[in-house]
């Protein structure tokens, strides 16, 4: 999370507030000039696999703040894999984790969706050492996918391969009502944040569901 807030101060952007808990996620009065989601654009969880602690009114708040609110959200890594117990947040972020089958290992990417600011500096194919997560209840006719794995260039012996159509996205662009929602599991590895490549897919994005720039969600079929 520091990369994300060096981003906002580098370029002036944003203000990014950093937090290892959920206290501000609501719209309740806390006291204490508190800043609560009434007073921020967008979320970014970059968090662990756990259930988070949120109460039944944080979760309803958090998501009006995206849905009916038109705010951003932008999930890293591992943000897929947690919250299990509240479906509606597995329908705005888009998916669940499902194994990683192939661990952490030189991932071969497609550029689905070159135009999208925050892949268009991506090459057509491409490859990144990173842990990609395999995603179920995910269909790409309800996003944009931006990044794949290349279908033609994986191991398919782990029994932790899941899905049967080989469709693993690496990164997609959504709305959630008024709401714009970016995913990447690309950000596990220390290399990732030290890929300049991955810190402005990131960039990009945040700017993107903060509406700075304009991108396609148009779904699309499979290249």
């Amino acid at each position: 999370m520091a990369a994300i807030y060096n981003m906002g101060k580098e370029s002036g952007l944003w203000d990014t507030m950093l937090r290892t808990d959920t206290e501000l996620i609501t719209k309740k009065d806390l006291g204490r000039n508190t800043k609560t989601l009434d007073y921020y654009d967008a979320i970014v969880f970059a968090n662990t696999t756990s259930e988070l602690d949120l109460d039944d009114s944080q979760k309803k708040d958090m998501m009006s703040f995206i849905k009916e609110e038109g705010k951003g959200f932008v999930g890293i890594h591992a943000a897929m894999d947690t919250n299990y117990k509240w479906p509606e947040y597995g329908e705005m972020i888009g998916g669940w984790f499902d194994q990683h089958p192939w661990s952490t290992f030189n991932a071969p990417i497609i550029n689905e969706s070159p135009d999208f600011p925050a892949v268009r500096h991506f090459p057509k194919e491409f490859v990144k050492y990173d842990e990609i997560y395999q995603a179920k209840e995910w269909s790409r006719d309800k996003l944009n996918v931006l990044l794949s794995l290349d279908p033609n260039k994986l191991n398919y012996d782990n029994p932790r391969v899941h899905r049967k159509d080989h469709d693993f996205a690496v990164a997609w662009a959504k709305t959630y009502g008024k709401g714009r929602v970016f995913y990447s599991t690309l950000g596990h590895t220390q290399e990732s944040w030290n890929d300049p490549d991955i810190r402005k897919m990131y960039f990009e994005a945040i700017k993107w569901v903060l509406g700075m720039t304009e991108g396609s969600i148009a779904t699309h079929p499979r290249p």
